[in-house]
């Protein structure tokens, strides 16, 4: 690494950190150094790898293309994780969609000459792109937003997750209004 991100000028002390094993692909070695400063490690994870999730962005990609296509998720999480039971393989399903779907609006909103009329989908950005595996390709366009994009396209937080209120869809109490009121 040329250089600390975090102290790009320099004199924080940056220093190989060794290496650590993915668990997919089996094999794949990631680079580490250590920011005494900045108390904290730095990954070069390479450009196909996803971020917070295990596996290669092309797999990703094809998981959320394949639950885009699918009837429903319940359907694409029986065919694409049988092993695991249902509740498992949908939150499995779900947390991909999700977060590839996030990256995808921002980067629609990043990169607006180049998906226009996008939606946020694998296909819609594949064809606006010409490209079989549109996250490689979008991770290369984005390299100066990297840092702020969710994962697995980004390095940054994963998307808040919204929860609707309890009281949401609760009645008020009382008596039922006079018929003809509604």
């Amino acid at each position: 690494m040329e250089r600390c991100p975090f102290h790009p000028e320099g004199g924080c002390g940056l220093a190989r950190h060794g290496t650590y094993a993915r668990v997919s692909p089996p094999g794949c070695l990631i680079a580490r150094w250590w920011c005494p400063t900045a108390r904290t490690s730095i990954s070069l994870l390479p450009d196909f790898m996803c971020s917070r999730l295990t596996g290669t962005l092309a797999e990703v990609e094809a998981v959320v293309a394949a639950a885009d296509a699918a009837p429903t998720r319940e359907v694409a999480s029986e065919v694409l994780r049988p092993d695991v039971e249902l509740p498992g393989a949908l939150r499995w399903l779900r947390r991909r969609t999700r977060l590839v779907h996030a990256g995808l609006a921002a980067a629609i909103g990043l990169l607006p000459g180049l998906l226009a009329r996008c939606e946020p989908t694998i296909t819609s950005v594949r064809s606006a792109l010409g490209a079989e595996v549109a996250l490689v390709r979008l991770r290369a366009e984005l390299v100066p937003h990297l840092a702020a994009l969710p994962p697995p396209l980004g390095f940054g937080p994963r998307p808040a997750q919204r929860r609707s209120s309890l009281t949401a869809l609760q009645q008020e109490s009382g008596t039922d209004p006079p018929s003809g009121t509604r």
